[in-house]
């Protein structure tokens, strides 16, 4: 008797929409369920990712580590969006938005906490896991 191999489809669970159910990186949806944003890093060059990979694209290895991503970042760049992609129109308008974390960046929504006139670039913001009304885990950027 052959024993089948479980899929790993932990990833569905991120995100408003998911597209994809299953990717090398699925551990990403387990540390959202700890209420943790984590990234990957490269073991043999150092390079950091965000979203998570799980191949280095400077030095081709697939030695990753997952790191958390704690802290504050600086606001980079933003977009309010008045149109959004299928599956995210009950959303809008929403804003996204760019960190600079100073060895890697991550990119995301802007909390709908954060009233549009308070919103500057340059300012601290750090991430917060959340429970979207539909069960599936996200992340936004809120108030330092």
């Amino acid at each position: 008797m052959s024993k089948q191999k479980e899929i790993d489809d932990r990833f569905k669970k991120f995100g408003t929409v998911s597209f994809t159910a299953i990717t090398k990186v699925n551990d990403f949806v387990g540390y959202l369920e700890e209420g943790k944003l984590a990234g990957t890093v490269c073991k043999d060059c150092g390079l950091k990712f965000f979203p998570p990979r799980a191949d280095c694209y400077k030095c081709l290895g697939s030695n990753m580590e997952w790191f958390e991503i704690t802290g504050t970042g600086r606001l980079v760049t933003y977009s309010k969006l008045q149109y959004a992609p299928s599956g995210f129109e009950g959303d809008l308008p929403y804003s996204i938005a760019l960190l600079d974390f100073g060895d890697f960046k991550v990119f995301g929504r802007l909390s709908p906490d954060l009233k549009e006139e308070e919103v500057k670039i340059g300012m601290e913001l750090k991430p917060k896991v959340v429970t979207l009304p539909n069960g599936q885990y996200s992340y936004v950027f809120e108030r330092a």
